[in-house]
């Protein structure tokens, strides 16, 4: 068995070597700084721009020409192929014409084999296939002209001729940081899923904050799908211990100022005014952001987002915001999350949700809408008058059932997005619409050229409890604090000072109340706390 696989993948090579032999090759960085940038070519069904051929085309006996389609068609994410093999024949039901061949290959077999039946074939363009490794093989084994649409969101399986049609988390990221910047974040944290991909969005969206000029303050990463991994993400980054313990001595303060000092009436109202305001809350101090940049799930984000709130990181404090992964989850009808924003694709036109509808019985989700998109593009360029290259790049971009893009010479693409708010009660406000064309450049990175983030700890001057009480200034300096703070950078603790005997004069008519070095601060009761170790929490 282990030997059959190496002579297969021996007959792929051979293949490919004789198809390279024949075919003509192809610079796909040539002719694409050479091309205008103009409006972008309709897509959809009965647009002018795709009538492929000439009328010879649909005549008996026309050449006929192949198009290739590799997508997980059983195993465990048949699903997934079956969607975008939908939107597919959705397409070629449309606009193809007769001469047009379409086969389709299953690439939850041996991928050696299924490439060389691709291969042996002869076809003008491959759409697919969905997984990173598989597009990283098809790459590196098919002849360097042919085109391939993959559907793939690695950069590292792009290139030579294998594009995607997928989205690109750097967009989705860019996308949003940029709406944070509109909006005047001064500093945000990341929080994302200790992942491959997570690594990635991270560094994206770090390089974005500093195209933007937005301070990165930390970045946070959790285990996917993990309650207590997710609790103890949120709890470092709310620096709620710090800020616990702030609240803490702050109250300290004040009941020792009460019991011990001679105060007049006028700052005895102003200390209890205070320690009453502070009994009821567990936390101050000032975080070091205004703003949470989720780069997971739904659902993850979620959970994420009520233990923030439970750790004292409340809507006055942080505003919340997201990307395309939000899409499809239940965090729309959560009213807790309420006015956060997230970057996502524009909606698919009804017609085309029709379509697919009469098709297949089912609604189209994302990526048969792509398929679709795929197949249109595909055909225009078999018909078209271009060269693959000057056709598949126009930096004009193509506007398709799922938005604007353009596809570029490194196999990446550019995709338009929408930015979106959530109303809390199911539905979502367009609060900026996707650009309807590539005349003034949407994006400014490069997923193939974004270096992975490593964890960053909070970069914060620290909480100090004398910033978040007014006590009479002739007690300010015995009641000095130290500053409480989980990364320190601009403020130091303050070391403890000996306390001398201070005599204060008498206010009123009173007797002389003399303090003593020996006084120790009153101790309070101990904040009882319940700490959740459930998912939701309830405010």
């Amino acid at each position: 068995m282990h030997m059959n696989r190496i002579f297969k993948f021996l007959a792929v090579l051979f293949i490919a070597g004789c198809a390279s032999d024949t075919a003509p090759k192809i610079d796909w960085f040539n002719e694409y700084g050479t091309l205008e940038t103009g409006s972008p070519i309709q897509m959809q069904y009965g647009s002018p721009d795709m009538q492929p051929g000439t009328p010879t085309d649909n005549l008996l006996g026309a050449p006929v020409h192949r198009m290739a389609v590799m997508l997980p068609l059983t195993g465990n994410a048949a699903q997934t192929g079956r969607a975008i093999r939908t939107g597919i024949e959705a397409a070629v039901l449309q606009s193809a014409p007769q001469n047009l061949s379409v086969a389709f290959y299953d690439t939850a077999s041996d991928m050696a084999t299924t490439i060389e039946d691709v291969l042996t074939t002869n076809p003008e363009i491959i759409i697919g296939p969905v997984f990173a490794a598989d597009a990283h093989t098809l790459r590196d084994t098919k002849p360097g002209a042919l085109p391939v649409l993959s559907f793939t969101s690695n950069a590292t399986a792009l290139g030579k001729g294998v594009m995607t049609m997928a989205l690109m988390p750097t967009n989705s990221t860019e996308a949003i940081v940029q709406e944070m910047s509109k909006d005047g974040i001064t500093g945000f944290i990341i929080m994302a899923p200790d992942s491959e991909s997570g690594h990635l969005m991270s560094g994206a969206a770090r390089a974005a904050a500093t195209l933007y000029n937005i301070p990165v303050a930390g970045i946070f990463y959790y285990t996917e799908n993990n309650s207590e991994s997710i609790k103890n993400t949120a709890l470092n980054a709310s620096m709620n211990a710090a800020r616990a313990a702030a609240n803490t001595r702050a109250r300290e303060i004040l009941s020792d100022i009460l019991t011990t000092e001679r105060l007049t009436a006028l700052e005895k109202s102003s200390l209890n005014i205070q320690l009453e305001r502070m009994s009821k809350m567990d936390v101050i101090g000032t975080l070091p952001y205004d703003a949470v940049l989720f780069l997971g799930n739904g659902d993850d984000t979620e959970n994420l987002a009520s233990f923030l709130r439970y750790y004292g990181v409340g809507t006055s404090d942080a505003r919340f915001y997201g990307t395309a992964l939000w899409d499809g989850s239940d965090i729309v009808n959560d009213f807790t999350m309420m006015g956060a924003k997230y970057a996502t694709l524009p909606p698919v036109p009804q017609s085309f949700t029709n379509l697919y509808e009469r098709i297949s019985g089912t609604l189209p989700n994302t990526l048969a809408g792509f398929g679709y998109d795929a197949a249109n593009m595909a055909m225009g360029m078999i018909y078209s008058q271009k060269s693959d290259a000057a056709y598949l790049l126009d930096p004009s971009g193509y506007a398709g059932v799922s938005g604007l893009y353009r596809l570029k010479p490194t196999g990446e693409n550019e995709r338009a997005l929408q930015i979106v708010q959530l109303t809390g009660n199911g539905t979502t406000q367009i609060v900026r619409a996707a650009a309807n064309n590539f005349l003034t450049p949407i994006y400014n990175l490069e997923q193939s050229k974004t270096e992975p983030a490593t964890p960053m700890e909070l970069e914060t001057p620290g909480i100090n409890p004398d910033d978040y009480i007014s006590i009479p200034t002739r007690l300010r300096e015995k009641y000095k604090s130290e500053t409480y703070g989980t990364h320190i950078t601009h403020a130091t603790p303050i070391a403890p000072q000996p306390v001398e005997t201070i005599t204060i004069l008498p206010e009123d008519d009173r007797d002389v109340v003399i303090t003593s070095p020996d006084f120790q601060p009153v101790n309070l009761e101990s904040i009882n706390r319940t700490y959740i170790d459930s998912v939701e929490i309830e405010e």
